[in-house]
């Protein structure tokens, strides 16, 4: 049996000539923009795309990426040991993969191991952009009420401290209030979260939680600080021990952290930055001045299809992404929410045949190649959904149009969580709402519809009618007959 070489810059050398390898040396490039948030998605799309200019000759924009809770050790130990390389590969929809060796990432930060690096990073002028991939519960603003609520010990133990903080929104309030102090400029924060307006979002949440510590600095941060609205496309499940396997039979590299993702790429930058940016326009990115025509078009109809996959999905009895939508019911239903429900929301977007995109959603989830799981669709859908799915309900609501197909989803999480509660369950609920979402699950048994008064998640959308008769119904349909039957009446 062949042993492989690790992964590193002492062994880059020796991966196949068929998989390309930085021809950059990372020590000679200056770690201009820092990243919280280094999870699959940031390595698969923002770090590729900086690894493509890189190599194409511009050399200031290297990535210091940040750590902040523990789940980031592994790729903090990955990084260290292999020099902060790492293997993408992508397979298109004719399961054929293309490999790469990306080393835009030049340096890491585990900010539990000293936050005060971190600090001194964000306040040196060498730092241009700081950059986020937090998910969308990170910035601590509470979906029905807009404001900013924070929640997590890290947050609410950096509001009431005066020591080194912890947590992302206070290391980059920290950071800014060094530029400050030193009459300098600020860097820009660019969100790449999946939040309609995250530009606008990271500025509400960094802004607040600065005006709980100054309120001098939080109206220089609203003055001075440049926060782009960005929106960002590729599906990246996470890395397993078969994802290693694989790329070491496939194309001999053993690396402890690669990523696999889907060939399609997509990124649509709002051009608003403080301190210059990447020529991201040369490497595929779209540089516009107004994100919102294709964020609303991505956010509702992919990110909240993949939602509705999710919960049908897994009463269905399904445990990937492309076995549902392989299923003409289910396939049917998915355009019939974005021709019905989706689409009448959306404003027009420049270049773009929303038909057609939702045909190739289709395509995109009905593949194989990537073995997305349902399992990782659910997590945190008491976050994903007020930001995906409840925007489409309000719209299609106020305007007195039809929301079955949406409803129909609401009944299905309703459901999932009522039944999959088991510690044992395949497709457990992880959510950090778990507790508040169980006791709304458990008025149902008295009172149908109740569900939808839990107000964290649902504001005051549980008043309508039209939503609440339906959302009976179709927990009732469901309960009755399967998920299946359900859906093929619709």
């Amino acid at each position: 049996m062949i042993t492989l070489p690790k992964l590193s810059r002492e062994t880059v050398d020796q991966v196949s000539s068929t998989v390309p390898i930085p021809n950059y040396l990372t020590e000679h490039i200056p770690a201009s923009i820092v990243h919280f948030g280094v999870g699959a998605f940031h390595r698969a799309h923002q770090a590729m795309y900086l690894d493509r200019l890189l190599n194409a000759g511009e050399r200031e924009w290297g990535i210091c990426g940040v750590g902040v809770l523990p789940f980031d050790l592994p790729i903090r130990d990955a990084l260290d040991h292999q020099d902060n390389l790492y293997t993408l590969v992508t397979k298109d929809t004719d399961e054929v993969s293309q490999a790469a060796v990306i080393g835009s990432i030049v340096e890491y930060l585990y900010a539990p191991d000293d936050p005060q690096a971190v600090v001194d990073k964000l306040a040196d002028l060498s730092t241009r952009i700081v950059s986020l991939t937090i998910t969308e519960g990170g910035y601590s603003i509470n979906d029905a009420t807009g404001e900013f609520d924070p929640r997590d010990p890290l947050t609410l133990a950096d509001i009431g401290s005066k020591t080194t903080p912890r947590s992302v929104l206070g290391l980059i309030v920290a950071g800014l209030a060094r530029r400050r102090a030193a009459d300098e400029q600020p860097f820009t924060v660019m969100s790449c979260d999946n939040i309609q307006g995250n530009g606008a979002f990271a500025k509400k949440a960094v802004v607040e939680f600065a005006r709980r510590k100054d309120t001098g600095l939080a109206t220089w941060i609203e003055e001075y600080v440049a926060f782009p609205n960005s929106m960002v496309d590729r599906i990246t499940p996470v890395t397993t021990d078969e994802t290693r396997a694989s790329i070491q039979a496939e194309f001999g590299i053993d690396d402890e952290f690669p990523v696999l993702s889907e060939a399609f790429e997509q990124w649509v930058l709002e051009d608003r930055f403080t301190l210059g940016r990447p020529a991201l326009e040369t490497v595929g990115v779209q540089v516009v001045g107004d994100v919102e025509p294709y964020e609303l078009m991505k956010l509702r109809l992919l990110n909240a299809s993949h939602q509705a996959i999710a919960f049908t999905g897994i009463l269905a009895g399904e445990t990937y992404v492309h076995e549902v939508c392989r299923r003409p019911v289910f396939s049917d239903f998915l355009l019939g929410y974005m021709r019905n429900e989706a689409i009448p929301t959306l404003l027009p977007v420049p270049g773009v045949d929303l038909d057609d995109y939702c045909q190739q959603l289709i395509s995109r989830f009905s593949s194989q190649a990537i073995l997305d799981t349902l399992a990782r669709l659910a997590v945190d859908a008491s976050d994903r959904i007020p930001k995906f799915l409840l925007p489409v309900v309000q719209n299609q609501l106020s305007n007195d149009r039809e929301t079955r197909h949406s409803s129909l989803v609401l009944a299905a999480w309703c459901t999932y969580l009522e039944t999959h509660a088991g510690q044992d369950d395949p497709t457990p609920i992880v959510d950090k709402r778990r507790d508040g979402l169980a006791a709304a699950v458990a008025l149902e048994q008295r009172a149908p519809g109740s569900f939808l008064d839990y107000a964290d998640v649902f504001g005051n959308l549980g008043e309508n009618d039209q939503l609440r008769q339906e959302f009976i119904g179709w927990r009732e349909r469901i309960a009755n007959v399967g998920i299946v039957e359900a859906i093929s009446t619709i």
